[in-house]
């Protein structure tokens, strides 16, 4: 398998951290933001809804979206519950993740790292983004008070997904997770699962 992959983005760090995971391996096509690989990609068709990652099965065919691919490469895996409805669960967080979470979580990070998104940086923005994420992350720290994982006993692709973007709240986006002390409980949980790999591993 080949895995295009932006080495700053959470969305394709989550497809590096599952495959670790499960010990298995995929050749990488690095297409960080203005590389000449990125451009080549998108100049190939490599990118079918123009983004990274997108995972190349050995037969040719090409998936993109990070938790389609998750749910892909976790079929038949510990990382999906065999219970109908805490599968179901995990899908809502997995919908959650991208609807709600990676639109703020996410968005404040990319503002404050990539300078291609320097004229974002007001204090009005900014001020929004952290509002709303910590509400957000009070969601995740309501659950996580109550159990050690999003979805029933045992850790899920619900974690794996919503670890990505949360694991560099703090660092890159300027969150305090202080105030969040269940949530840094299983942050740490995940990193010590065996197979980890940071996002620059």
């Amino acid at each position: 398998m080949k895995l295009y992959s932006m080495p700053s983005s959470g969305n394709s760090y989550k497809v590096r951290l599952l495959l670790s995971l499960l010990g298995q391996s995929a050749e990488l096509i690095n297409v960080e933001y203005d590389s000449t690989a990125l451009n080549e990609a998108h100049a190939s068709g490599a990118l079918p809804f123009g983004k990274a990652p997108v995972l190349l099965l050995d037969d040719g065919r090409a998936l993109p979206e990070s938790n389609a691919i998750l749910n892909w490469l976790g079929e038949g895996t510990r990382f999906i519950p065999e219970d109908a409805f805490e599968k179901a669960q995990m899908l809502s967080w997995m919908f959650w993740e991208q609807n709600q979470h990676e639109g703020v979580i996410a968005v404040r990070a990319a503002i404050l790292t990539y300078a291609h998104r320097t004229a974002e940086r007001t204090p009005e923005r900014l001020e929004a983004l952290l509002t709303r994420g910590n509400a957000l992350l009070q969601v995740m720290e309501d659950r996580l008070s109550r159990a050690d994982w999003l979805v029933g006993d045992a850790v899920s692709l619900a974690d794996i997904c919503l670890y990505a973007y949360t694991h560099t709240a703090e660092t890159r986006g300027g969150y305090d997770l202080a105030a969040f002390p269940a949530l840094r409980g299983w942050l740490d949980r995940i990193a010590a699962q065996s197979g980890y790999v940071g996002l620059d591993g």
